[in-house]
């Protein structure tokens, strides 16, 4: 019998045979940083039992051990790319190598052009994409700003409609 990896183990209890993973990455400690981690709060509430989910804070390397042990990832986190405060773009991963190159979308230890680096050497199968959220103030505090507050609900609403879509249309039966 083959060993268990470690971080196997971990996506074994977390999704008992589920195929896709939602990450929320962000420091709740500098205000709209934060939002990734917040959204993945509310998300797992309204989605539970049909995803995995992981709460990654500041994004180490140990993310793509966890990320390669699914068909399709969500990484839902805070961006800087000069759009209105709580817009929410998602794209793939590997269509962010514009914004990744000018580390403007990313504040953590693994910034999304390494992850893009990385997933590209390693030639990883998932399919991974990226729930950016415009932020207003990545300043330290614990409060995020009134626009990205007022907007979580919207975006929750956005984020599980999208990952619900993915299904649709599988033989598999769906979440």
């Amino acid at each position: 019998m083959t060993p268990v990896s470690p971080v196997r183990r971990i996506c074994l209890m977390l999704n008992s045979s589920r195929e896709i993973a939602v990450i929320g990455l962000g420091n709740t400690l500098r205000r709209d940083d934060g939002i990734g981690i917040h959204i993945l709060s509310r998300l797992q509430d309204e989605l539970k039992g049909k995803v995995a989910f992981l709460n990654f804070g500041i994004a180490s390397f140990g993310l793509i051990n966890f990320i390669s042990e699914f068909r399709k990832v969500l990484l839902i986190d805070a961006m800087d790319a000069g759009l209105k405060p709580a817009t929410m773009k998602i794209f793939r991963l590997d269509e962010a190598e514009t914004y990744a190159r000018q580390k403007k979308l990313s504040s953590h230890e693994l910034s999304l052009a390494d992850l893009l680096e990385l997933y590209k050497a390693l030639g990883l199968a998932t399919d991974v994409q990226v729930a950016g959220i415009q932020v207003k103030d990545a300043s330290y505090g614990l409060e995020m700003t009134p626009e990205l507050a007022k907007a979580k609900n919207r975006i929750v609403q956005n984020i599980k409609e999208y990952i619900l879509s993915w299904n649709k249309g599988q033989k598999s039966g769906g979440l």
